[in-house]
Formats: structure tokens, C-alpha cells, sequence
């Protein structure tokens, strides 16, 4: 049995103060044991959206550098992720779901499946994708793509000829269907959700701007009780205030996620994203254009972020943890209770990550 020696711990949104337990990899209790010196233990981050990290941009990474990049989520908190593929060529999308097969059982922390961000997405609202390589929804490549079952999640325009038909496909073969890169209007966005949709992908960016009478995507989301609303707060994306109204509007159902590219979390140079050359500076990623391209945030500074803004501290980290696990169906990972997955960080009064554990392991320290 190891104690963490922590003074208090966040068990599904409540603090319990006591020391933390744990045996065989599980929690075996919160609270019971006297307080330790100092620390707050909470589950360990959920990242549902990372492009790569620690000089990895996993469109091209192999098995080692999933390893690398693994462990340097595990320094900033993240416990769990979906690495996330950019609209490519197929084949290269192809290749590269067979990489994140193989590294799943080599890295330090879990990777939970693919995130598949495109290829059937919104022309108009790209982003930064490569427009050469949008496609309209195609049934025969859904279903090349989803073989052997790695993509959980993927990220398409629902509005686009076939899309409500592919939306429902993925949802049989049991792929998460988050909304993004998309000129959906209500309407359509409403119809989408309404066929279980269960997301929208980085709320505000690439997607139908808010309208007083074409409210777009990001009005459906905030105001529908069943949609959890993801958001990119590295402050770049959105300003504090567009933060803080998502978070009103959809209090419970925001999850931070950091759309975090090889280049996090150093914030100058000159990158990759796929084959288009991404530049940092400033704590922005983006094309040469200009066009914001992924983030060099982490999780441990999205929370910051959050908090830094007025968002409680519980709800915060709430948003990194018990949200984003609970709509990717790992509600396990997520909480402290007895008899769950030992998966847990330490945060300082300032809220840093100080140590990282996964199946009661500990896999970094300050």
C-alpha cells in the first residue's frame, strides 16, 4: 500500500482532506488516513485533442516517438489522450492509425484511441487543413479508416452532401462524432445532435460565426444540455471573455482540450503539422498567411489559464478530467473513488503539476 502524503484530494468535484491510498494500481481510499504536508491530488488530465507534443507531430511519428511525446504529456499532467490526425491523404491517415495501434501498449501514459480531425470537413472553414486533401463523406473511406477499431473519435462538417448519413454510420461502429470545421446553422447543427452527435470541436474557431437570427454551431452547443463543449484556452484562440461565457453557458459540459502541435510546449520556432510548415512565436502557431494552426498549450497551463480567468479551481480541473473522460466513455479515469484506476497528479498551491502517476505508478516528479 502506498500513501501520496498529499493534504487533500478532489473526489468527484468535492475536496476531501486526508491522504490518498493506493494497492495494486487502484485507490483504496480518500480521506480515511490523516493528512499529509502538503499537495492536492486530482485524476490525472484528459487531453482529447493533440496534434503531437515534444517535437512529435504524430501524422509522422513512429512507435518511439509516440514514447517520447508520452512522456512529455506525462510532465504536464495528461494521463490519457487522443493523438489527433489532421485531414491528409488517406493512405497517410491509414499509415498512421496503424502507428497509434502499435504504440498504445508502449507508452507511459494511455493512449486512448484516434481522433480523427477531417477529412470530411467544411471547405469554408478549413482552418488550417490542407484544403487538397478535404473530401466529401464517403462511406467506403469511413469504414477503410475505422478498421480494426483505433478511431474513436472523429471531427466532421454534418452539412455537407452525405454527412447525417456518415455521422450515423460512425456512430453504429461506435466513434464518437464531434462537430468541427463546419458551416452548419442551427438547423443543421441542432439535426446533428439530434442523431448523437455528442461534441463541437474547438468552440467559435472554424465554424459559422454566432449571429443574432444565425446563431450557427456555438449557440446550439452552449445551450443544448447533452452536448459537452470543447474549448481551446490558451487565450489566443478565444479572449478571456468568449472562456468565461462558454463556461456560464455550458457550466458542467466545457472540456479543455489543447490542440497542442509538435512545437508544444515551447512557444518559438518553426514547425511541422502534417507536410505544412507551422511558425510559433509569441505562444500562437500559425501559417505563414497567418491562419492559427493548432496550440503550443498544455494541459497543466489550460488549467492555469481557466482559474487565472475566475473559473473555480474544481471546475477547472474538472474540465480537464472528469468531462472530457466522461464523453470519451472512460468516466474510470476520471475520478478518485475507491476501486478505480489509480491514474492521479499533484498539484502545488499554484496549481503545477508536481508529481504524475498512471495504475499507481509514478511516472514523473518535479
Amino acid at each position: 500500500m502506498t500513501r501520496l502524503g498529499v493534504s487533500s484530494a478532489l473526489v468527484d468535484g468535492e475536496v476531501v482532506h486526508g491522504d490518498v491510498e493506493i494497492e495494486e494500481g487502484l485507490i483504496t481510499s480518500v480521506g480515511v488516513s490523516p493528512a499529509g504536508r502538503t499537495g492536492v491530488a486530482v485524476p490525472g488530465y484528459v487531453d482529447l485533442q493533440v496534434n503531437g507534443f515534444g517535437d512529435v507531430d504524430f501524422l509522422a511519428a513512429d512507435v518511439d516517438g509516440y514514447r517520447h511525446a508520452g512522456d512529455v504529456l506525462l510532465s504536464t499532467g495528461v494521463t490519457a489522450f487522443q493523438p489527433t490526425l489532421v485531414t491528409s491523404p488517406v493512405e497517410d491517415l491509414v499509415d498512421a492509425i496503424d502507428v497509434v495501434a502499435k504504440a498504445q501498449p508502449q507508452v507511459r501514459c494511455r493512449v486512448l484511441g484516434a481522433h480523427l480531425e477531417g477529412p470530411f470537413i467544411s471547405p469554408t472553414f478549413k482552418g488550417a487543413h490542407d484544403e487538397r486533401w478535404i473530401i466529401a463523406p464517403d462511406l467506403a473511406v469511413a469504414e477503410r479508416l475505422c478498421a480494426g477499431g483505433v478511431v474513436t473519435t472523429m471531427t466532421m462538417a454534418p452539412e455537407l452532401p452525405g454527412g447525417l448519413d456518415l455521422l450515423r454510420w460512425l456512430l453504429e461502429h461506435d466513434v464518437l462524432v464531434s462537430i468541427g470545421h463546419t458551416d452548419a446553422d442551427a438547423a443543421t447543427a441542432h439535426e446533428a445532435f439530434d442523431a448523437g452527435a455528442r461534441s463541437v470541436t474547438h468552440l467559435h474557431n472554424a465554424q459559422r460565426r454566432f449571429g443574432s437570427r444565425d446563431p450557427g454551431i456555438s449557440a446550439v452547443a452552449m445551450t443544448r444540455e447533452d452536448v459537452t463543449v470543447e474549448l481551446i484556452p490558451d487565450l489566443v484562440h478565444l479572449s478571456r471573455e468568449s472562456v468565461l461565457l462558454a463556461w456560464r453557458a455550458a457550466r458542467g459540459r466545457l472540456a479543455v482540450v489543447t490542440d497542442a502541435i509538435a512545437a508544444a510546449p515551447r512557444s518559438t520556432g518553426e514547425f511541422r503539422l502534417g507536410d505544412r510548415t507551422i511558425i510559433v512565436s509569441k505562444d500562437a502557431a500559425r501559417l505563414p498567411d497567418g491562419t492559427l494552426a493548432g496550440s503550443v498549450l498544455s494541459m497543466d497551463k489550460a488549467v492555469r489559464n481557466l482559474i487565472g480567468i475566475g473559473i473555480p479551481w474544481t471546475e477547472a480541473v474538472r474540465a480537464a478530467t472528469t468531462t472530457p473522460a466522461r464523453l470519451i466513455g472512460r468516466e474510470d479515469l476520471a475520478t478518485l473513488r475507491p476501486r478505480t484506476a489509480a491514474d492521479v497528479i499533484v498539484l502545488d498551491d499554484d496549481f503545477a503539476v508536481t508529481r504524475t502517476l498512471v495504475d499507481g505508478h509514478e511516472m514523473w516528479a518535479c
